[in-house]
C-alpha cells in the first residue's frame, strides 16, 4: 500500500489535519510478516480534549444540527459516492494492518460502509422528525432531537465498516462524532475520515483520533460527550457501561457472542455443513456474531463431525493478500495464544479435536492457526460458552427440537444464530423460539442494513442498522401547544 495510507503523521481534528499533542507513535503491524507496516501517533488525553472541543463547537454552535435533513442527507450521499471510490484502499490497509484476507475484504470491509451512508441518506429525507399529537382539546409537538456528541470507539476486526455502523445514523441525526479506532487497527479508518471531509462535513463534525485503553476511558467519562456507541468485548462494554453509569450517559453495545446454529433432524448435511463451517472461518473466526456453536441431532452426530471435519480441512488458509485464501493469520500472537489455550482447554474437559488444532506447519511466520473442529463438546465447557474470536467451531449433540433451543437459549450471549433444516416453516416456528438478536434460516440472513442488529443479553444493549439505529442518536422532545398555535 502507498506510505502515505500507511503511515499518518497526523490526527483529524476540528476539519484539520493537526500535530499530535505528544510524541509517542504507534507501530502497526503485519499479522501475517510480523514485520512493522505503518505507524500512527498514539493520542493522549490532551488530543481527546481538542477533538472533543471541536466535536462540542460542531454542535453547539455550528451548521450541522440546524441544517435540515435534506441538507444532510446530501452530504452522507455524496460520502457514499467518495467511499465506493476509496474500497480499494481501505480493503488494501486492513489487509495489512489486520490479516483481513483479500477475498473477505467486500463482505467484512467495505461492501456495508457505501450502502450505510446511501441507507440513513434516504432514511433521513422522509424520517418524521416532527409529528403532532392530539388528545381531545390538547395538542403537542413531538420532536426528535440530536443526542449531541457521539464517541464512537470500534474494534480492530471491521475498523471502517463498523465505524460506518455509527458514524453515519449519528451524522444523520445530527450529532458530531469523535472517532477512537482500536490500535490495532487505526489506518483504515482515517480513510473514512478524509471522505467526509471532501464530501462537505463541517469543521468538528467528525474527528479521528486513535489512541489505547487510557485514553478510551478518558473519552467515555469526558464531560463533552453525551453518548458513547461502543462495538467490542463483553468486558470492556461492562466496564464502558459503568461508566456511563455514574454520568447516566446515553450508550448503546454492541458486544460478544457465542451464536448457535441448529442443523435440524430433516437438514442434509452433506449440503449444510461445508457452507456452515465455511462461514463460521470467516475472518479466521474473528467476528462476534460467528455461529460457533454447532448443534446436531445425535443420531447423525458421528456423519456430521466427518463432513465438518473435512470441510475445515478443506479451507485454504494462507498470505491474506491471495485472493485464493480464505482464512489470513489471527490480529496477534496474544490471539492465537488465546485460540490455543481455548483448544487446550477443551481436550482437558474431554472434547477431542476433530480437524485442526494446530498452528499450520507451511506457514511458520505470521500469527495463523488452523481452522479446527471440536467434538465431544457440550454446552457447559468453557468451549462452548465463552467466545473465543478465533477459526473454531465446537459440535454439540442434542435430542429433539426442545433440547436444541434450550441449549441455544443456555448462554450468556444473545447475537446472532441460525437453523438449518428441509422445513422453511419448521426452522421459522424453531427460530422464533431463540433468545438471540438475528438469525438466519438455511443461510438467508436479515436484510442489512434496512434491519436492527444487537444482542440479547450480555450481548449488548441497543440496536445499530434500520430506523432503530438511527433513533439510537436521537432524543425525543414533547412540547404542549397553546391554541394559538394550533
Amino acid at each position: 500500500m502507498d506510505d502515505t495510507l500507511m503511515y499518518r503523521r497526523e490526527f483529524f481534528i476540528g476539519g484539520r489535519w493537526v500535530a499530535p499533542a505528544g510524541t509517542e507513535r504507534l507501530p502497526v503491524v503485519s499479522p501475517s510478516t510480523e514485520e512493522v507496516v505503518g505507524e500512527v501517533p498514539l493520542a493522549t488525553t490532551a488530543d481527546i480534549d481538542r477533538a472533543v472541543a471541536a466535536a462540542r463547537s460542531a454542535f453547539d454552535d455550528g451548521p450541522w444540527p440546524r441544517m435540515s435533513p435534506q441538507e444532510r442527507a446530501d452530504v452522507l450521499a455524496r460520502a457514499a459516492e467518495l467511499l465506493r471510490k476509496r474500497e480499494a484502499d481501505i480493503a488494501g490497509i486492513t489487509v495489512d494492518e489486520m490479516g483481513c484476507a483479500i477475498s473477505q475484504a467486500k463482505q467484512a470491509q467495505t461492501g456495508l460502509v457505501a450502502p450505510l451512508f446511501d441507507y440513513y441518506a434516504d432514511l433521513i429525507r422522509t424520517f418524521e422528525f416532527r409529528r403532532t399529537v392530539s388528545v381531545g382539546e390538547r395538542r403537542g409537538l413531538v420532536t426528535n432531537e440530536p443526542v449531541g456528541v457521539v464517541a464512537a470507539i470500534n474494534p480492530w476486526n471491521a475498523p471502517v465498516t463498523l465505524a460506518a455502523w455509527k458514524t453515519a445514523p449519528a451524522l444523520a441525526a445530527g450529532c458530531p462524532v469523535v472517532l477512537k479506532p482500536a490500535a490495532e487497527s487505526p489506518l483504515s479508518t482515517f480513510v473514512l475520515g478524509e471522505a467526509l471531509d471532501e464530501a462537505g462535513v463541517p469543521a468538528g463534525v467528525v474527528n479521528v483520533v486513535p489512541g489505547g485503553r487510557e485514553v478510551g476511558e478518558h473519552l467515555v467519562t469526558h464531560p463533552g460527550v453525551d453518548k458513547i456507541a461502543f462495538t467490542g468485548s463483553t468486558g470492556a462494554g461492562k466496564r464502558i457501561m459503568s461508566l456511563c453509569g455514574e454520568q447516566v450517559k446515553r450508550v448503546s453495545l454492541e458486544l460478544g457472542g457465542k451464536s448457535a446454529t441448529l442443523v435440524l433432524d430433516d437438514a442434509d448435511l452433506a449440503a449444510v455443513l461445508p457452507p456452515l463451517v465455511k462461514g463460521g472461518m470467516h475472518l479466521s473466526g474473528q467476528v462476534c456474531g460467528a455461529h460457533t456453536r454447532v448443534l446436531i441431532p445425535r443420531a447423525h452426530y458421528a456423519e456430521a463431525v466427518e463432513i465438518a471435519a473435512a470441510a475445515a480441512n478443506s479451507v485454504s488458509v494462507g498470505d491474506p493478500h491471495d485472493p485464493a485464501t480464505l482464512v489470513g493469520p489471527l490480529v496477534a500472537e496474544r490471539q492465537r495464544d488465546r485460540v490455543e489455550s481455548y483448544v487446550a482447554s477443551a481436550l482437558a474437559d474431554g472434547a477431542r479435536v476433530a480437524a485442526g488444532g494446530v498452528r499450520p506447519a507451511h506457514l511458520p511466520k505470521g500469527w495463523y492457526y488452523a481452522p479446527t473442529i471440536i467434538a465431544d463438546a457440550d454446552n457447559t465447557m468453557r468451549v462452548a460458552r465463552e467466545e473465543i474470536f478465533g477459526p473454531v467451531l465446537c459440535l454439540i449433540a442434542y435430542d429433539g427440537d426442545d433440547e436444541a433451543v434450550a441449549i441455544a437459549n443456555d448462554s450468556p450471549y444473545g447475537l446472532s444464530g441460525g437453523v438449518w433444516t428441509a422445513d422453511p416453516q419448521r426452522g421459522l416456528d424453531v427460530a422464533l423460539r431463540i433468545r438471540t438478536g438475528s438469525i438466519a434460516i438455511n443461510g438467508t440472513y436479515p436484510p442489512f442494513p434496512a434491519v436492527p442488529f444487537g444482542g440479547f443479553k450480555e450481548s449488548g444493549l441497543g440496536r445499530e442498522l434500520g430506523p432503530e439505529g438511527l433513533r439510537g442518536f436521537l432524543e425525543p422532545r414533547s412540547i404542549g401547544l397553546p391554541p394559538a398555535l394550533f
